[in-house]
């Protein structure tokens, strides 16, 4: 296939990558002391630390496609500290230690994130600008005030309000009443970002098998087709790091549902439009609605914007075609302008998406079976550039054998339930889809916080 119409990212890169020509496969089976399967960022992470710790190991990377072809090459961007269950979330499952622990480890690695791009000299269009998120109704402003209390009550995250006056003076976003503001997520070409770590972990000797896909797994020992031919590697420890792929695998199936999240990217735009909009350079933004959406400012000045809206897809079904969606292209681009009227006009010049994964409970999670010589990490739900990072450290400690303070985060260990057979599963999904976008209309019209939203949230870890 040609690998720059993934998207916006890729294709922005293109010509230096030489069109994306893959590596080779894998040639002959071999022997490896950790088999990973998938060569997105949780397994390139992943990859790096253990080869920090020891130079010595035989990594090698399955991968189905070519570095990055999942979510890692897709996404919006964002290397946060958000995680997919809320601090209060946490402390009610785990206590208010473990859930401290849990949001200083995320806070942390949006530094890490930046100190290792730096050190290898990865040029990812890191810029550390926080993230900007309006409130436009009276209800959004009781959710900005309620995510303000929560910092404040746990005095872990750095959450401040920007008041009426002050985000109508910095920001042409035209109705909003007021906006949060914390420093803790960086802007990122995430393209950039996972190719370069790629060729980091190659140079200090791990193996990327490209367009190797792997049938499945057991006991070490991982059956792939490469060429057409069938290939065998015989690891110490198989890392699952397929992320929403994962459900087209036997070993994974209905542990993860991958829920489509599309993107649109507007042409490049003037000085002057920025300095209205007031969106600098490193920010991302979003708003409080139940609909999720987010974007950023690139390093080339256009919007990179995206959002959910997008169906599930029967039987948990994976297809290019599904990447892009007439119908949510125009919800896209409907509610940027509305957000940015200054941005009205513009050009979008590209649309794409693809799949994250979401586990039944929306709990992200991470782990090791030294008995199934298996490890994993993985349902980010969205929050993943920064979050792989966090679970390729813990993976390396955990085959390590190393306790450490990463070992001991409550997400460490975690299995969620299994989702629906279908029809059940198809129906569901799509049920929490239409129930969202009810919320957010509940809302515009009573003035009210949703009881829909309520009724869902104990769904999604809020």
């Amino acid at each position: 296939m040609s690998y720059e119409r993934v998207g916006f990212w890729f294709e922005s890169i293109s010509e230096a990558e030489d069109g994306f020509r893959p590596r080779a496969g894998l040639g002959d089976d071999v022997d490896a002391d950790v088999a990973i399967v998938g060569a997105g960022l949780t397994g390139l992470w992943t990859a790096y630390y253990l080869q920090e710790a020891d130079p010595s190991l035989r990594i090698v990377l399955l991968e189905k496609e070519v570095a990055g072809f999942g979510a890692s090459g897709r996404n919006g961007g964002w290397c946060s500290a958000l995680f997919p269950w809320s601090a209060s979330a946490l402390r009610a499952r785990y206590g208010l230690a473990a859930a401290v622990a849990q949001r200083r480890a995320m806070i942390d690695t949006v530094g890490e994130v930046g100190r290792v791009v730096s050190a290898e000299g990865i040029d990812c269009d890191y810029v550390r600008g926080g993230t900007v998120t309006f409130a436009r109704s009276r209800v959004q402003l009781a959710a900005a005030r309620a995510e303000y209390a929560e910092a404040k009550e746990f005095g872990v995250d750095t959450v401040s309000i920007l008041g009426t006056d002050t985000v109508t003076d910095r920001f042409g976003a035209r109705d909003a009443v007021a906006a949060t503001f914390t420093p803790d997520c960086a802007r990122i070409h995430p393209a950039k970002l996972v190719r370069g770590l790629a060729r980091v972990v190659e140079a200090r000797g791990a193996t990327i098998a490209e367009q190797t896909e792997v049938l499945s797994w057991s006991d070490g020992v991982v059956t792939a087709v490469s060429g057409g031919l069938v290939r065998t590697v015989r690891a110490g420890t198989v890392v699952n790091a397929t992320e929403g792929y994962g459900s087209q695998l036997p070993q994974v199936g209905r542990r993860i549902l991958p829920l489509y999240s599309l993107m649109i990217a507007t042409e490049p735009l003037p000085d002057e439009v920025w300095d209205s909009i007031g969106i600098q350079h490193g920010q991302t933004f979003a708003d409080f609605r139940h609909l999720i959406i987010y974007g950023q400012r690139t390093a080339d000045n256009r919007f990179a914007f995206g959002g959910r809206g997008a169906r599930y897809h029967l039987g948990s079904t994976i297809l290019p075609e599904y990447d892009r969606a007439p119908r949510v292209r125009e919800h896209l681009t409907r509610a940027l302008f509305d957000l940015f009227p200054d941005a009205a006009g513009a050009r979008i010049t590209h649309h794409w998406g693809g799949p994250l994964g979401v586990p039944r409970d929306w709990h992200a999670s991470v782990g090791h079976d030294p008995d199934a010589r298996e490890a994993w990490a993985g349902g980010y739900v969205g929050d993943g550039l920064s979050t792989t990072n966090l679970a390729g450290r813990t993976v390396a400690d955990l085959l390590g054998g190393r306790r450490t303070a990463l070992t001991a985060l409550p997400w460490v260990g975690h299995r969620s339930p299994q989702w629906e057979p279908e029809p059940l599963r198809f129906a569901g999904a799509n049920a929490g889809l239409v129930g969202t976008e009810l919320a957010d209309l509940e809302e515009r019209v009573t003035g009210r916080p949703s009881i829909a939203a309520r009724l869902m949230a104990p769904l999604t870890g809020h």
